[in-house]
């Protein structure tokens, strides 16, 4: 018997504790490696020859939402929904979001750019309840990607990208936090940080935004909720949205470059996901949280991978 217990450590994994972004569980698989390329989800493409960017994408409910949204004027957006294997369909026509996430109950969230606030999103009629609309009495630039932890502190990123949709907004770009109702300021060093993901276990904060000397991917401690100083983990280029792997491998999507750098949590590439135009952000869906969805210019991919993640 006493044999066995080398054997039972080596191929238990430690069960992650939840966050608002899933729950990892068991032996979550193998990282990917080497050149990867995903496939385009042909039922998901644009109806119309509208500039588009799917983006934020979400798994819920054993399906994947997306903002869509156009480049013109305020940056109409609406929420779509694919359902594999080839259900497309319009479930919020005028949301004004960008980055989609879930709230502690499994709620959809949205960063909004066209009233500058994170909002829960009632699916079924399309009304919105804010969650946070202000700091320091003024509105914000364009709120652009969301995650929410596991005891409801709401972290988000707030570049000036679309802050033409709608009056005011900030003298710098910045990333937030807010808990029970207070909004404080967690960086507001990066250029327009865009992406923003929470590690499998919360204890740690990943955001992508740039600097002097280019893009970066930092990481944020976190000790109860509350962010310490970050660090650089990766150079990348055009970080866009990020999402993680229940390895804790971060999925990077890099806009202009058409890829996904899988970094690990050490900050080493591992793998590289290519696909066939802009990209902007990325979800685990399935039914086994393996299948990877990638969204971008008015195109939808996705590639099986080795090992599960969270759902955005």
């Amino acid at each position: 018997m006493l044999k066995l217990v080398p054997l039972l450590v080596v191929l238990c994994f430690p069960i992650a504790a939840a966050t608002a972004a899933g729950t990892c569980q068991g032996f979550p698989g193998t990282a990917p490696k080497g050149e990867l390329t995903a496939t385009r989800v042909a039922a998901a493409r644009a109806d119309d020859s509208e500039e588009r960017l799917y983006e934020g994408a979400v798994w819920r409910d054993g399906a994947l939402y997306l903002s869509d949204f156009v480049h013109n004027g305020r940056f109409p957006s609406r929420i779509r929904r694919f359902t594999p294997p080839d259900r497309w369909e319009t479930m919020v026509e005028d949301s004004g979001s960008n980055g989609l996430a879930l709230d502690t109950d499994g709620h959809l969230i949205a960063a909004t750019h066209d009233r500058k606030q994170v909002a829960r999103v009632d699916l079924a009629d399309g009304t919105r309840t804010p969650l946070v609309s202000t700091f320091d009495g003024a509105p914000f630039n364009s709120p652009n990607d969301l995650v929410m932890a596991a005891d409801g502190t709401l972290y988000f990123t707030d570049p000036d990208y679309q802050r033409k949709a709608a009056p005011g907004g900030q003298p710098l770009t910045r990333v937030y936090r807010h808990h029970e109702g207070v909004t404080t300021v967690v960086d507001d060093s990066l250029r327009n940080p865009n992406g923003i993901a929470l590690s499998p276990d919360g204890g740690t904060l990943y955001v992508a935004g740039g600097t002097g000397d280019g893009d970066v991917l930092r990481a944020y401690p976190l000790r109860d909720s509350v962010p310490g100083p970050g660090r650089d983990l990766a150079r990348i280029t055009g970080g866009d949205g990020l999402t993680l792997d229940c390895l804790g491998n971060i999925y990077v999507t890099e806009h202009g470059q058409q890829r996904v750098r899988v970094f690990s949590p050490a900050g080493d590439v591992l793998a590289t996901i290519r696909v066939d135009a802009n990209i902007t952000n990325a979800a685990f869906g399935g039914e086994d949280r393996r299948t990877l969805f990638l969204t971008g210019a008015a195109s939808l991919w996705s590639i099986e991978l080795p090992v599960a993640g969270l759902p955005y």
